[in-house]
């Protein structure tokens, strides 16, 4: 069983997957390598282009062919065919962001996977470390937002303020005391506040990373280890069960067997055969413990598709797929126990938003009902994104800090070109601003920071990973501001002679940036978070409340990228809601590469001339061909007709699994580009690889050493020690990622494979995103026939429910 994310092709996608799927057509023309020699010998092609684990999600159809699609230098792509097959976890993987490392796949209904993390703490400290360390602010923030909402409770319910309304009302109308429309009517909106200075409450410094994270006591691994071995369970899961249950583990499972579904990897049917194995005949499917599980694990599962909550009716059809009796009845346990939360948010006229200063539009009958939508969502995330929504109407509500008066800002602008003096303008008078635009857009926040610095304002951006930060801090002139040893005589970026840019982890961890003040705030007066479409809401939530009172924080990014890993649309969701000011590039990115992307992000595949073979598409009819004509492009191709070395060139295809998924271009790219044993894991120096710190964090690097402290890496130029126990969930080769790995990177090749088996994961964000990480050369190796202008044309990004708006309407005022 692996260790991943659930695939969103299960029966999981009804509940979080509303993304239309595109099968490919097929027809007969012979490839063409438009301007680049690849040689069509020298590898040996399944004969079905399958892998093995593909074969029994084949499925797809041959249709008509449809017009040639032409890309680059009047060269049409000429469709052959091929098998649609759908991968493993082509998908799934890429949706619920880069979790973990490859797994060991179990027939379903037996619990498995998961590796056999010691539980042991590293000695030193890792950058997973810190990151936990600042994560557990934002919690301890939300533990206290959650103790001051406690209400008092009747007896007989676990369950205070919304929730326990929600659930009285569910009660009254399943028992006909109340008519639907009576029990949930139109609430009583709140009065839009108006924008004082805000006061604070002293917020806690972050917490000194001194010490790792320490793992569940030997004698609790070890008596989880014998419970799960009487359930047939894998006894790798004890460390990470023992983790989540602690010291109480083994009482824990064996009075609710399917707590196993809370590790990572575990699904239903596999909790049901542990469950069995320890209850016999008393396990069933109406069991409420059943039933409170699933009802978590789905919720889960939405979050991983970036979900903040579900909609009820959604759920329970989702639960019902499941084998869950009575839906209903489950979600009724889940609330009373406080594993989840309920919210009654009322449904807006298309086209118009509520008038929360009057309490509805004039004239509105009082009587008259108005729709209304019960959404379910885990405390954890629904917490985040109320904290995440107070923070960031503070901000707009506040009168920014003024530094330099009105003339000088207006001089600051006058002095900039073309978005970057609307940007300005927008900063000086505002708390929050929003700028949009592609990758030439960079260049106008790079301005604004020199003009903040120049008038007296402590400037800073933050870049959501290394690879981002390392590129915007070319634009800022300045080298890469990544922490430096302590025998470097480089000077402290704490006190930088002018703007910096840092991670966005490294800035909340404290170990980049400013620090923070005596009251925990972040210590600056304006910073611009780059890349934010990558922003979730927890990462929101805890930047937002880390701002000082008085800060400007410019949130900046291209809206047609794909979104967060993490659950929630942070960045859509604000420009959705019309509560900042908005600011939009007007910079095209140049070149036949940039017109080609900006097409993309309109829905159209354009044709563009590349005299330069800026644009090449290399067609296949399998995914073993697609293997094979890959290698060759980054190995000899590339590097011989267009000048980019190897090591420059990156690889991205659509996930994981199948047989030109991540671990198949990686074994063969390994075997290539630099073959050895593998003594480490699977790993030898010189891999390209990609640490995951953290769950849907990717950290490009390589493979420098390995001993008995673990595997020693260089990413973006730190020095990074994974501990041998982690080195199989965290660690990948990287010479191919997919797209949501490297998003916020850029390359100066880029090879986009495309095999036929993932034609139904294609939409217009994940080509727009992969296509656009190139600088000067792009190879599309292309097997998915007319699937790919389809899902530029006609799939966008899949619809993700979050809160974000209607938590903000009531507190901020629409921008006109």
């Amino acid at each position: 069983m692996s260790t991943e994310p659930e695939p969103a092709s299960e029966d999981t996608a009804d509940a979080v997957d509303a993304g239309p799927q595109t099968p490919g057509t097929a027809n007969g023309a012979e490839p063409d390598t438009a301007g680049i020699e690849v040689p069509a010998d020298g590898a040996e092609v399944p004969a079905d282009g399958r892998a093995p684990d593909a074969e029994a999600a084949a499925g797809g159809t041959e249709q008509p062919a449809g017009d040639d699609t032409r890309i680059g230098g009047g060269t049409g792509i000429d469709n052959s065919s091929g098998d649609d097959a759908a991968g493993d976890d082509a998908a799934g993987d890429e949706a619920a962001g880069e979790a973990g490392g490859p797994g060991e796949e179990l027939p379903a209904g037996q619990p498995g996977g998961g590796s056999a993390d010691g539980g042991g703490a590293a000695a030193q400290v890792s950058e997973a470390e810190a990151e936990l360390a600042a994560q557990r602010l934002v919690r301890e923030r939300i533990e206290r937002r959650k103790a001051g909402k406690q209400a008092p409770i009747d007896a007989g319910t676990k369950l205070s303020g919304t929730a326990a309304d929600l659930l009285a009302a569910v009660r009254a109308v399943e028992s006909g005391e109340k008519p639907a429309a009576t029990v949930f009517g139109d609430p009583e909106p709140a009065p839009r506040r108006p924008a004082p200075e805000p006061v604070r409450q002293p917020r806690p410094a972050p917490a000194e990373a001194t010490a790792g994270p320490t793992g569940p006591a030997p004698e609790t691994v070890q008596s989880v280890r014998r419970v799960l071995a009487e359930g047939g369970a894998p006894e790798t899961l004890a460390p990470q069960t023992a983790a989540l249950l602690g010291e109480g583990a083994e009482e824990a499972l064996r009075a609710d067997p399917w707590q196993l579904l809370r590790v990572g990897g575990v699904r239903p049917e596999q909790a049901d055969g542990f469950a069995r194995a320890l209850l016999g005949a008393a396990c069933g499917p109406d069991d409420e413990r059943r039933g409170r599980a699933v009802t978590v694990w789905l919720l889960e599962q939405a979050a991983l598709a970036g979900h903040t909550a579900l909609e009820l009716p959604r759920l329970t059809a989702t639960l019902a797929q499941r084998g869950v009796p009575d839906p209903d009845a489950a979600v009724r346990s889940t609330l009373a126990e406080g594993e989840a939360l309920a919210f009654q948010d009322a449904l807006e006229e298309t086209g118009a938003r509520q008038d929360y200063t009057t309490g509805g539009a004039e004239g509105t009958d009082e009587d008259e009902e108005r729709p209304v939508r019960v959404l379910i969502g885990l405390e954890r995330y629904a917490l985040a994104e109320e904290s995440l929504a107070d923070g960031l109407a503070r901000l707009a509500n506040s009168a920014p800090k003024r530094d330099g008066s009105a003339a000088d800002w207006e001089r600051a602008a006058a002095s900039a070109q073309g978005a970057a003096t609307d940007l300005i303008r927008a900063v000086a008078d505002h708390g929050l601003v929003l700028h949009t635009g592609g990758e030439a857009s960079l260049a106008e926040p790079a301005v604004l920071l020199h003009a903040a610095h120049t008038l007296g304002l402590r400037a800073w951006a933050a870049a959501p990973g290394p690879l981002g930060r390392d590129r915007f801090a070319v634009l800022l002139g300045d080298p890469p501001s990544a922490p430096q040893p302590p025998d470097s005589t480089a000077p402290d970026i704490s006190v930088p002679a002018g703007p910096a840019v840092v991670t966005l982890a490294g800035l909340l961890a404290g170990a980049e940036g400013p620090g923070r003040d005596a009251d925990g705030a972040l210590d600056l007066d304006l910073l611009v978070v780059l890349d934010a479409p990558q922003l979730d809401v927890e990462a929101g939530a805890l930047l937002a409340e880390s701002l000082p009172d008085g800060a400007r924080l410019v949130l900046a990014g291209d809206p047609a990228v794909l979104g967060s890993v993490g659950p929630g649309r942070v960045f859509a969701d604000l420009l959705a809601a019309r509560v900042c000011p908005q600011t939009a590039s007007r910079r095209p990115d140049p070149g036949p590469l940039g017109e080609l992307v900006s097409g993309l992000g309109i829905g159209e595949l354009v044709q563009v001339e590349a005299p330069g073979k800026e644009v090449v598409i290399v067609p296949v009819r399998e995914a073993g061909e697609a293997v094979h004509r890959t290698v060759q492009l980054v190995a000899d191709s590339v590097p011989r007709a267009i000048g980019v070395p190897t090591e420059e060139t990156q690889v991205i295809t659509p996930g994981h699994g199948g047989a030109a998924g991540t671990r198949a271009l990686n074994a063969a790219l390994k075997e290539r580009l630099n073959p050895g044993p593998g003594r480490f894991g699977g790993f030898d120096p010189g891999d390209r690889v990609a640490y995951s710190p953290v769950p849907g964090r990717t950290l490009p690097g390589r493979v420098v050493k390995a001993d008995a402290d673990g595997l020693h890496l260089s990413c973006a130029g730190e020095a990074v020690v994974v501990p041998k126990e982690r080195v199989e969930q965290s660690v990948r080769h990287g010479w191919a990622l997919t797209a949501h790995q490297a998003v916020g990177g850029r390359w100066p090749a880029v090879v986009v494979v495309l095999p036929g088996d993932a034609a139904q994961a294609l939409s217009r964000p994940w080509i727009y995103t992969a296509f656009g990480r190139a600088a000067r050369h792009l190879s599309v190796v292309h097997g998915v026939e007319q699937a790919l202008p389809r899902a530029v044309a006609e799939v966008p990004a899949k619809p993700r429910t979050t809160r974000l708006p209607v938590l903000l309407a009531p507190q901020v005022p629409v921008e006109g």
